[in-house]
């Protein structure tokens, strides 16, 4: 398809406004974010390149994955209200342009920008949020780490259950560890450690002062290893027993979806938080069409109100659209709704209203 000189216009104004209100705004959210955090800064033993190198980085990346889909109406409000102010819009109408051949442009730049927030929120964000939490709960945020470590109870198969009385996270060991393994809702064999270590090289448990009784309808069978050592294998490491609040956007997608199916496959049925961060990454870059479409459509009409006016709807409709999202994530977070339905509902409303408003715009 051959770009006109109408297209390349119109894309160059909407990728150098995108641009330059995500500096803009990134710019005070570093501002605001400094200010909240360097007396904390001062106090910990953190590196001046930890901070300017490692943490402020990812912090641009979060932020700017976070506000994507706001940045982008901002940006086609901004530029096309100016085009109407300039009375541009209307010369391109009197030329003979259709509205929909008026549109082609911002379905291209929506298309750069959605396919650089896909790849992003799938892959790039996601390795520098481990950056950033790795840094906040190392200095800022020590306390978030909500993963049990006393009288903890997982499933590691649909059929084998592990129960830890204490597990000590600083050398990854645990006292009076137990596996249960059942057949047919019976128990079939019970393993019982006075002590357990993770062995990282060989991805194994190491249980010390052992026993095994194996059953057999009313039959029992029992082997003791006092002062003995048993290597053993199971669906379960270290990182079970660390639950972060954003654990969830920490891990790109093929890690996350790993994460689910592993999750799954041990008969785990909590994975909501996880669920819907997976179909977030997906609806957010829908989102960025559905607000371009809205913008447009609001600034292509020339009012007294102008620029302002126009901004002011905009920004309006962007805070309904946030607040809508996270209205219904946490209904889908309480099961209220399914987690399908929590992400895409705030798309399929707002995708509504983007169609009246296109087929009642200035034409």
């Amino acid at each position: 398809m051959m770009l006109k000189k109408l297209d390349r216009y119109i894309i160059g104004k909407f990728l150098s406004t995108f641009f330059f209100t995500v500096l803009i705004f990134v710019m005070i959210a570093v501002v605001i974010d400094f200010s909240e955090k360097v007396e904390k800064f001062i106090k910990e033993p953190v590196t001046s390149a930890e901070i300017a190198f490692q943490y402020y980085p990812s912090f641009i990346l979060f932020i700017t994955g976070l506000l994507w889909p706001l940045f982008t109406l901002i940006a086609v409000i901004f530029f096309t209200s100016r085009m109407a102010a300039n009375s541009e819009i209307i010369s391109i109408f009197n030329a003979g342009v259709s509205f929909r051949r008026f549109m082609r442009p911002y379905m291209i730049a929506a298309c750069i920008l959605a396919g650089i927030h896909l790849l992003g929120s799938h892959f790039v964000i996601p390795n520098g949020n481990k950056y950033m939490l790795d840094f906040l709960y190392t200095y800022i945020d020590k306390n978030e780490d909500k993963g049990r470590t006393r009288d903890v109870h997982l499933f590691v198969a649909p059929d084998t259950k592990v129960y830890i009385r204490n597990y000590r996270k600083r050398d990854s060991s645990a006292r009076d560890f137990r596996i249960e393994q059942f057949q047919n809702s019976e128990m079939v064999r019970l393993i019982k450690a006075e002590r357990a270590e993770w062995v990282e090289t060989d991805q194994t448990w190491r249980l010390r002062n052992f026993e095994i009784r194996t059953f057999d309808g009313l039959d029992e069978t029992l082997e003791v290893g006092i002062g003995e050592s048993m290597d053993t294998t199971l669906n379960l490491g270290p990182e079970d027993f660390v639950d972060y609040r954003d654990q969830q956007s920490m891990m790109t997608t093929p890690q996350l979806t790993q994460y689910i199916t592993r999750q799954k496959e041990r008969g785990a049925s909590n994975l909501r938080k996880y669920q819907l961060e997976y179909n977030r990454r997906t609806a957010e870059p829908l989102t960025v069409f559905i607000l371009t479409f809205i913008g447009m459509s609001i600034a292509a009409r020339k009012v007294r109100g102008g620029i302002g006016l126009h901004l002011a709807t905009g920004i309006g409709l962007g805070a309904i659209f946030i607040f809508l999202a996270r209205f219904a994530i946490v209904f889908a977070q309480g099961q209220s709704i399914p987690v399908w339905l929590g992400i895409w509902l705030p798309n399929i409303l707002f995708g509504t209203i983007a169609i009246i408003l296109v087929a009642r715009a200035q034409k």
